[in-house]
């Protein structure tokens, strides 16, 4: 797809706000980033967090060797990775349970509401088309992705707004005192770059950013014609809707794809497939509410454990 292609395929705004490698709108309604830190709708059957999920970031300058502290990063925000996207997994089974009831209940009623609410869905409750929009935006997005982006933007976690906020991300707010300000911000600007209580709450965040806003149009489209296709996901395939994520551009997006590449970051695509293994509702839930981080790391069974061995 050419550059001019994939521009129409997005939806450009008149006016555009870029900081820290991220595009962001606000809207009337939506001031602040981080007003639903968890990214998630109240569900009884979703586990409760486990403590480790708001650990602080570690300290990755002390690191002289460039592939111990690349291990070190992946190895610490992979497990958070794999948390969001299960609790995600968890949603969409519920989701999936509705779609076959005959009658809503009010717990379904409101459950669907509160998504279509948080993930920008415009339909009516309980229609075709309310199934159809949740299904396409209530939805993982692959490791590789994620790591490249947050290695890219964070400065491998170690920039003033992942060490001083848990911003991995770059995603921008909008009320004073919400974030850190910018040293470079240009007087008369009132953006500030986003604060979170922890690196998950970060990366929860940036997953639903991609799954609801108008900008990443286009990785929700390649995301859902590979599950139609019953493709795996592929971090460098849906780096292609990432043009509106810099001012960079098609560079930005050659970057990303480079940085998966490089670093084999596919890797951890594949591991994320072999551990969800069966993909049973079970199973999402060991792994949504695992009692430690380094229980979701690879290396089991004697395969690799970082994309730098094997």
């Amino acid at each position: 797809m050419t550059a001019v292609n994939r521009a129409l395929a997005l939806f450009v705004p008149l006016i555009l706000f870029a900081v820290g490698g991220a595009w962001y709108l606000p809207t009337s309604t939506e001031q602040n980033q981080t007003d639903d830190e968890n990214g998630e709708v109240v569900l009884s059957s979703l586990p409760s967090l486990p403590s480790w999920a708001d650990e602080d970031l570690p300290d990755f300058s002390g690191y002289s060797d460039t592939t111990e502290r690349k291990v070190a990063f992946f190895s610490f925000l992979y497990p958070r990775i794999v948390l969001a996207n299960s609790r995600i997994l968890l949603e969409r089974e519920y989701l999936e349970s509705i779609v076959t009831k005959t009658e809503l209940s009010d717990a379904d009623v409101k459950w669907l509401t509160d998504q279509s609410e948080r993930l920008r869905v415009d339909a009516d409750t309980g229609s075709e088309q309310q199934f159809a929009l949740l299904r396409k935006r209530l939805d993982v997005i692959p490791p590789s992705l994620i790591l490249a982006q947050a290695a890219n933007e964070s400065a491998w976690g170690t920039s003033r707004f992942a060490t001083e906020g848990n911003n991995l991300f770059g995603q921008w707010c909008f009320s004073r005192g919400c974030g850190l300000v910018p040293l470079s911000r240009v007087d008369g600007a009132n953006h500030e770059v986003a604060k979170f209580s922890s690196p998950y709450r970060s990366v929860r965040s940036y997953i639903q950013n991609l799954n609801r806003h108008p900008t990443y149009q286009l990785v929700r489209d390649i995301r859902l014609q590979d599950r139609q296709a019953d493709k795996p996901l592929s971090g460098t395939e849906l780096a292609e809707g990432l043009l509106g994520y810099s001012e960079r551009g098609e560079d930005y997006i050659n970057e990303i794809r480079s940085m998966i590449r490089y670093n084999n970051l596919e890797f951890y695509d594949r591991e994320f497939r072999a551990l969800l293994g069966n993909r049973s509702p079970d199973l999402f839930q060991r792994l949504a509410s695992s009692d430690s981080d380094d229980a979701l790391l690879p290396g089991a069974e004697g395969h690799a454990a970082s994309p730098f061995e094997g």
